[in-house]
């Protein structure tokens, strides 16, 4: 299925309250940064109530789990075009260093396989660029009953 052009602005309005439609993603204070059809982006700002480590006030690794859970759920929808319900099947994380205390911290991921069944994902977690990795991660996610939305169907009052 095509992906439609993200440039406008509603779309991204609506993926923007998809980002945030769990409550923890609000807690959280996730915003989506940018999306495209291959490569999505989410920014966590620093904020010291998700301090893993009051001594060097490095963000608490279920920080970042999370705002890449996020990214991927984003990215599968994204290439879809449309909302379906899914389950984490299987989901890895190399914490390769520690985020940058201070310093927000952006998640990308992208979805570079789609099957009947089952979404293939990657991702990582940066400050500047997707080079220079805090996390690297790789998840499988399998499609589940229920009904399958359209954006616009999910957004209908």
């Amino acid at each position: 299925m095509a992906v439609p052009s993200i440039e406008d602005d509603q779309l991204v309005e609506k993926w923007q309250q998809l980002t945030v439609i769990s409550p923890y993603s609000r807690e959280l204070g996730l915003t989506l940064h940018s999306v495209r059809p291959d490569w999505c982006v989410i920014k966590v700002p620093y904020d010291e109530r998700l301090i893993g480590n009051p001594q060097t006030g490095v963000l608490h690794g279920g920080v970042i789990t999370a705002l890449l859970d996020s990214c991927y759920g984003l990215a599968i929808f994204v290439r879809m075009n449309q909302l379906r319900g899914m389950a984490t099947l299987d989901l890895r994380i190399d914490y390769l260093k520690p985020a940058t205390p201070g310093r927000d911290v952006l998640g990308g991921a992208i979805c570079y396989k789609l099957t009947h069944e089952f979404a293939f994902v990657r991702a990582s977690a940066y400050h500047d660029s997707p080079d220079d990795q805090i996390a690297n991660s790789v998840a499988i996610f399998m499609f589940t009953g229920g009904p399958i939305l359209s954006l616009d169907e999910a957004f209908k009052s």
